[in-house]
């Protein structure tokens, strides 16, 4: 009976209209805010927040602490399945429409597409190099955990990455991209690729901002390294 109860508790979180709006907003795999949440689903943030409390409690969603941030996403690929199924069921081909749009991070262009996060490469560019390198077998990549693999470290090493130990610092860990609301490459390693592609001049600085260029070697680099055009 124990699985029945859980069961139908799991059906009692997902049909109430906003939970549900909720989760399909986070069908598209970023980790939003409470309050991106609340506007998207068209609900005030103290309700959005209550809801949020009741799926994280029945492990729907998670929540990932980030500076000042909370951040939620949907738990496990095996929730967005089932929401996914139940879309299928119900015959909501467009459910996602039902959402409002969600805007997340910063509405200028440059910084959205490469900057400086603390020390290493944050926004569009950051997240794509963590996606080749999942792909590639060089990175295990999670929410919560990152680890090079050895073939990431031997591409690393072809690369000419040189990673500075830390004590206090992690080889590599995820940090959630403002902007992408995904992973992106923190850590030790995160600020060694920062600072080959600065030295190599694959990026510069722009004055007064966090935002970096990508320069024609840059852009150049990154395709041939990590296959983004």
């Amino acid at each position: 009976m124990s699985s029945i109860a859980s069961l139908s508790q799991t059906g009692a979180l997902i049909g109430e209209p906003s939970r549900t709006a909720m989760l399909v907003a986070l069908m598209d795999g970023r980790a939003l805010t409470a309050g991106e949440l609340a506007r998207a689903v068209g609900i005030a943030p103290a309700t959005a927040s209550g809801h949020l409390t009741r799926l994280v409690d029945g492990g729907l969603v998670a929540v990932a602490a980030q500076g000042r941030h909370r951040y939620f996403r949907l738990a496990s690929p095996a929730v967005a399945g089932m929401i996914e199924g139940m879309m299928g069921v119900a015959g909501v081909v467009d459910a996602a429409r039902r959402c409002r749009p969600v805007r997340s991070g910063p509405a200028d262009h440059a910084m959205r597409r490469a900057r400086k996060c603390y020390d290493h490469l944050a926004g569009e560019v950051a997240v794509r190099i963590a996606d080749f390198l999942v792909e590639a077998d060089y990175l295990d990549l999670s929410a919560d955990a990152a680890a090079i693999t050895p073939a990431g470290s031997d591409f690393l090493e072809r690369l000419g990455l040189t990673i500075e130990p830390a004590r206090r610092r992690p080889l590599c860990r995820p940090c959630i991209d403002w902007s992408e609301r995904r992973p992106h490459l923190a850590g030790a390693v995160g600020r060694a690729l920062y600072r080959l592609m600065f030295d190599r001049r694959w990026i510069r600085p722009l004055p007064g901002t966090r935002a970096v260029a990508v320069t024609p070697a840059g852009a150049l680099a990154l395709r041939r390294h990590f296959g983004i055009g």
